[in-house]
């Protein structure tokens, strides 16, 4: 559950349930059907979508795609860099781009791969993930999945590696905030080698382990504020915006000016967006029955 995790909340009172136990993944950047899954994989990832078991952006800055064992790839990765930037919009849902709930806030337990290190290139279905629990219920189920031997523990998650220079970073260079900054958006991504050499450098020199998730964390709640600030226009915005969000946004508009001048540059293409559109309702004025 992800997203939805309010709404479900909302109503399990009503479910007749003598207790409800809740178990959610990090998520982010979610196709808004499965066809944009399928082109995103066939013209983004130039993989045979058909023959995909699934992918996931991971912490050596590649996406992880599992195949089927009787293709001649079984299992491959193609760094971030080397994706073209036309197919991003089309890839994510628009909720997904209004969304600020990453950590999945209201489950009682929360699995995902990104604060777990990946060591040695390990493929995503044989890595360490990392485990969050928010509450006794949650205790409840992990208890359980022990005494009963489906999970096992490693160490406490930890982390390396500054993490706020790239996540402002990213979302300057990410293709639908350069679209509404008025950027220009690159069709085609990175040269398969340029990008390899990109991935191995960020690796070696960038955020690890749980500081791979604030990164995470942090570049899709500051593009998500950018959109919705575009969309919908600062007051609104600030209704949608929960304050741990805030916190994040404050932060980076006072410390960051790449990212402050990048938000300045969005308010005035709203501005001038909101402009047009209403000199043109003026130009052509309803007619009142």
């Amino acid at each position: 559950m992800v997203g939805l995790g309010a709404a479900f909340r909302s109503v399990q009172d009503k479910l007749g349930l003598d207790e409800v136990f809740v178990l959610g993944t990090n998520c982010a950047d979610n196709s808004p059907t499965p066809k944009a899954a399928q082109e995103f994989l066939r013209e983004g990832l130039k993989v045979d979508e058909t023959k995909v078991q699934g992918y996931e952006f991971m912490q050596d800055f590649r996406v992880h795609v599992k195949m089927e064992k009787n293709t001649p790839d079984d299992y491959i990765k193609k760094p971030y860099f080397c994706l073209p930037g036309k197919v991003a919009e089309g890839a994510i849902a628009k909720s997904c781009l209004a969304c600020f709930d990453y950590t999945n806030a209201l489950a009682d337990v929360v699995v995902g791969y990104m604060g777990a290190p990946l060591v040695g290139g390990a493929r995503m279905d044989k890595s360490f993930q990392t485990i969050a629990v928010r509450n006794t219920r949650g205790e409840r189920m992990i208890d359980v999945a022990l005494q009963s031997g489906r999970i096992q523990f490693g160490d406490i998650a930890g982390g390396s590696g500054a993490h706020e220079k790239m996540a402002s970073a990213t979302v300057a260079a990410d293709s639908i905030v350069l679209a509404m900054a008025g950027g220009e958006v690159k069709q085609e991504g990175m040269p398969v080698l340029v990008g390899e050499i990109m991935a191995m450098a960020l690796t070696k020199i960038g955020p690890k382990g749980m500081n791979f998730a604030r990164y995470s964390i942090d570049y899709h709640i500051l593009r998500n504020y950018l959109h919705v600030l575009m969309e919908w226009g600062e007051e609104r915005a600030q209704y949608a915006i929960p304050i741990y969000a805030k916190n994040i946004i404050k932060k980076y508009l006072d410390n960051d000016k790449t990212f402050a001048d990048l938000k300045e540059k969005i308010v005035l293409r709203r501005q001038i967006r909101e402009n047009i559109e209403r000199n043109a309702s003026d130009m052509h004025p309803k007619i009142k029955s």
